[in-house]
């Protein structure tokens, strides 16, 4: 079930769902807005190779900043950090969805990250491109895109007690950790 705006609320306030800071001007009828935080990340052009279990590989000609605006260049890919941090508890996930006056800029939000599950605790990093011709400046603190909350039945196993929790209590934009994984013979 999604849950509406009260009982969003009601959740938070309850402490249940945790979000710093709260502002709760942001809750819409069947979501929470999040904002956009100040951090960064993008890797500079060059024909290196990515490779998803070579930590040096993901981690090499990558750049960082923090800003209160970047512009995003067309084509651009950018991990951003969301301004809100989020707690959620063992029986609701969210998705993270795009906010539709962003998109009509040609901002996307997430690849295929717009997932978190139960149990999840710090800042979402968002997986930015821009779609457009032209380029776009993004502002942090700008409401840049929306939580979906889902009640579930509880999680046996939530993020927070696995002990391949990569991203867990993360409070910046983050590169990709797959390397952790183990590889498939």
């Amino acid at each position: 079930m999604i849950l509406v705006d009260w009982q969003i609320e009601d959740r938070i306030r309850r402490g249940q769902i945790g979000i710093d800071p709260y502002d709760p001007s942001l809750i819409q009828p069947n979501s929470l807005d999040i904002r956009l935080g100040d951090h960064f990340v993008w890797y500079e052009p060059c024909d290196d190779v990515i490779d998803p279990y070579d930590h040096d590989s993901v981690t090499s000609r990558v750049d960082e900043k923090r800003t209160d605006s970047i512009v995003m260049e067309p084509g651009a890919f950018i991990l951003a950090e969301t301004f809100e941090a989020v707690s959620l508890p063992d029986n609701v996930v969210a998705s993270i969805e795009g906010k539709s006056s962003i998109a009509r800029l040609g901002i996307e939000l997430h690849q295929t990250g717009g997932w978190i599950d139960a149990g999840f605790r710090g800042t979402i990093t968002l997986e930015m491109c821009n779609v457009n011709r032209r380029p776009v400046r993004i502002y942090a603190g700008m409401p840049i895109g929306q939580l979906v909350f889902y009640t579930t039945e509880r999680a046996e196993n939530p993020y927070n007690l696995k002990n391949d929790a990569k991203y867990m209590d993360q409070r910046q934009a983050t590169l990709s950790r797959y390397h952790e994984n183990r590889r498939a013979v």
